[in-house]
């Protein structure tokens, strides 16, 4: 299957000379959801993974699915305020300042295998975040599995040592 044939593309948006790529056209095709998750259970299923992690918000919709076809646990990295226990932080440099996210402290235990699945490779940032909040709990990161990735961005630099897949690469805007 053509995925990115699924992939809606918004030019100007979220501001001008950006062209955004729209994956709610391929995640309401039941054909292209059902696809994508399989490829990426596909990719993950020989790795022995514990644990799905998905960082906020999309990677919870590409995640859970995931998760759920291997018989494995689902758990959410989140924007500061938004977990309800106690909760491990990781800052990190954005182009402009700086963000952060958080995991429930008790989401991993040391030595655990995880897989972050996300919507989204761009410049790399969040993901390379997330791979030291994971590491900070003791969870050993296998995989990092994305929908699409927009290559010319360079995110895959940030994250060597890493096995990274993605289904769909935009060599340009």
């Amino acid at each position: 299957m053509n995925l990115e044939q699924k992939i809606r593309n918004v030019q100007d948006f979220p501001k001008p000379g950006i062209g955004f790529k729209d994956i709610t056209t391929l995640i309401s095709d039941p054909e292209a959801l059902k696809y994508s998750v399989d490829q990426i259970v596909e990719d993950l299923k020989d790795l022995n993974v514990d644990l799905i992690i998905g960082p906020e918000a999309r990677g919870f919709i590409l995640g859970t699915p995931v998760a759920y076809n291997l018989g494995i646990g689902f758990v959410p990295i989140r924007k500061p305020g938004k977990l309800p226990s106690e909760v491990v932080s990781y800052e990190y440099e954005l182009e402009y300042g700086t963000d952060i996210l958080e995991i429930h402290k008790d989401a991993i235990k040391p030595g655990q295998k995880i897989a972050i699945v996300d919507d989204l490779l761009a410049t790399g940032g969040t993901v390379s975040a997330a791979t030291k909040l994971i590491e900070k709990l003791g969870g050993e990161v296998v995989a990092l599995e994305f929908l699409v990735e927009l290559s010319f961005l360079n995110g895959r630099e940030k994250l060597n040592g890493y096995k990274v897949n993605s289904l769909v690469k935009y060599e340009s805007e």
